[in-house]
């Protein structure tokens, strides 16, 4: 699957208030997933000294899932492509890659 039928998809299942006009549900929907995934993997840290078996590398893809959906939503959401926000990103980091700013930190390294 590719990310233009995957946003598209994904928006036949959203539902929530304001729909098209609301930008706030989807980025906190976003954290909020991305906050479950790091508390799966503090679980494995602490519970199962950071070893990552089977059972939890699933439930750990299951909320990456959640966060894919988020993502896309919140880019309909803009009327972003996700295609076009990974081809961006991929292209920003080539260029800091290049110019040996790939590390550190700034947005405009």
């Amino acid at each position: 699957m590719d990310f233009e039928t995957y946003q598209k998809q994904a928006r036949q299942t959203a539902i929530y208030p304001d729909l098209g006009k609301n930008n706030i549900y989807p980025t906190l929907g976003l954290v909020g997933e991305a906050g479950e995934v790091a508390e799966k993997v503090k679980k494995v840290l602490r519970d199962k000294g950071g070893i990552f078996d089977d059972n939890s590398k699933q439930e750990i893809k299951k909320e990456i899932g959640d966060v894919l959906w988020y993502l896309a939503n919140l880019c309909s959401e803009f009327q972003f492509s996700l295609n076009d926000v990974a081809e961006i990103n991929l292209d920003k980091l080539k260029k800091r890659k290049i110019t040996g700013k790939i590390s550190g930190s700034g947005d405009n390294r």
